[in-house]
């Protein structure tokens, strides 16, 4: 690719307009990569929150704030949930907040799962808590984390974007990674309050079409020292790229910035999203991306939990692979399986199951596979052969317990998984380690004392969040902890969520 002149200039100035330094005064975030989007020291409007939500009214709705607190704020009721609204009982907001930072990357896909559920459920702020917005922001930057930006979306139009500076810096940057700048600008448009930095501010002039005001703007801060001369050449570079006729191959700068992401693209220069947080990805779901990118961007997040199978599906069923390896193999595979189950050619799914299966597990998205297709599976007569794949795919769907109600267990392993999926483990024998660390929990549970006292204490997402994390132990080989990490869930009513994740990691292959 041909890079243009001036690119030496805009890695240089990355650091010193959107990291390091710049930095320096602005509040600690969860998430290290976001934009400095307004000027330092800018607050909040006085005036009740401004709600500009791109959702239908009738989809989302916004539990009412205590005060002046957004910290119960949510987008799920409890009837939805299966939560209670006193969520998080008596306990100090910082100390969620560093519960929610942990890294749950590696989750099993139930954990996400319920992760998410937990993130968006609506809920009374924590008992005692001063109104405020830092578990608010915490949920919002750990829907970032997982690359559930339009969840974390969700919540900022709920909570209203020029609410304050750092509710106002999230919404940005969630709309310049979504594609919606534009209304992102409005947004500061509409907050007079809220007072832009210069790049954002030229950015938003730019994006409006008006480049004299962006250019008298950028020429006053020269004049008047605020800008320095390579800040001043990457702008003018971002108005008027055709001035650059010569060029370096660029280095991106540290930290990458949804703002700093989008310029690089204006230029002509894109960054390699492959390399960023799982949030950048989400760009490439754009219509503007190639098709390879898009497929790559969609398993990405699928991997995450953080995006429907059904998107998955239409992307890989948009059009014929052009070529072959990677993921146009996974494509190809998937197609010739999905036109034979459409076709309900019972001969052709006993063909095409056996590699769509294996593509799918190369990319760590059987989970989403059988949300997909276990139901219409199930419909059709299958040979011996193909059979136990079905059974792997009944197993890791939504409806384990109901579409393995007709299969009878061929070796020891089989019968534990069915006995597990249909919740009757009493008196069945464990194959090996993990299973009877698993049998356990469902035979003879032991909560964690710590546990119990959360439970105790109606600190009932604090005890969710303690058995994931015991789980993520489990996962890197403490049985001891897969125990408990699935006593406390099946203690807190989440059956569902312990079944799934304890037949995810037999079937999913985290063996310990």
């Amino acid at each position: 690719m041909r890079i243009k002149r001036g690119a030496l200039a805009l890695a240089a100035v990355g650091f010193v307009l959107w990291g390091g330094a710049a930095w320096a005064e602005q509040p600690l975030s969860a998430i290290g990569w976001l934009s400095q989007s307004l000027a330092s020291g800018a607050q909040g409007l006085p005036e009740p929150p401004v709600t500009l939500s791109g959702l239908q009214t009738d989809s989302v709705s916004v539990h009412p704030l205590q005060g002046d607190s957004v910290e119960g704020l949510g987008i799920l009721p409890p009837s939805v949930t299966g939560l209670p609204r006193a969520l998080w009982g008596r306990d100090d907001v910082a100390s969620i907040a560093k519960l929610l930072a942990q890294d749950s990357s590696q989750d099993l896909p139930a954990l996400q799962a319920e992760l998410l559920t937990l993130l968006l459920a609506m809920s009374d702020p924590p008992i005692g808590a001063a109104p405020g917005e830092t578990l608010f922001l915490a949920r919002v930057d750990k829907l970032l984390a997982l690359g559930a930006l339009d969840q974390a979306r969700a919540l900022l139009d709920g909570a209203g974007p020029a609410r304050s500076p750092e509710i106002f810096r999230r919404y940005f940057d969630v709309a310049l990674l979504i594609g919606d700048e534009d209304r992102a600008c409005q947004a500061l448009k509409s907050a007079p309050g809220l007072a832009p930095a210069l790049p954002t501010r030229i950015f938003c002039l730019a994006r409006a079409g008006d480049f004299d005001t962006a250019k008298l703007t950028l020429d006053t801060a020269r004049a008047l020292g605020t800008v320095s001369p390579q800040e001043g050449a990457l702008l003018t570079r971002f108005m008027e790229p055709e001035l650059d006729d010569t060029g370096i191959t660029p280095i991106m700068p540290t930290p990458v910035t949804p703002l700093i992401f989008r310029i690089y693209e204006a230029i002509g220069e894109p960054l390699p999203d492959t390399a960023l947080p799982v949030a950048f990805t989400y760009a490439d779901l754009s219509e503007n991306a190639g098709w390879k990118a898009q497929l790559e961007a969609a398993e990405r997040l699928s991997r995450m939990g953080s995006l429907a199978p059904n998107l998955l599906l239409g992307l890989y069923t948009q059009r014929k692979p052009a070529a072959s390896g990677g993921v146009w193999d996974r494509v190809a595979a998937f197609q010739a399986f999905d036109s034979a189950l459409n076709a309900k050619d019972a001969a052709a799914v006993d063909a095409t199951l056996p590699l769509a299966l294996v593509k799918m597990k190369e990319a760590g998205l059987e989970v989403p596979f059988a949300t997909l297709y276990a139901q219409d599976l199930a419909r059709l007569p299958l040979s011996p052969e193909v059979a136990p794949l079905a059974l792997q795919l009944f197993l890791l769907s939504p409806d384990y317990e109901a579409l393995t109600q007709g299969f009878d267990p061929k070796d020891p392993q089989q019968a534990f998984v069915l006995a597990l999926a249909r919740g009757a483990l009493q008196n069945m024998p464990a194959p090996d380690a993990l299973d009877a660390a698993i049998a356990q929990a469902f035979s003879a549970p032991v909560v964690p004392a710590q546990s119990q006292a959360q439970m105790d204490q109606g600190r009932i997402g604090q005890a969710i969040l303690a058995a994931m994390a015991q789980m993520r132990q489990g996962q890197a080989g403490d049985l001891r902890a897969v125990s408990e990490g699935l006593s406390t869930l099946r203690r807190l009513g989440l059956e569902d969520v312990a079944r799934k994740a304890a037949l995810q990691m037999i079937l999913l292959e985290r063996r310990l």
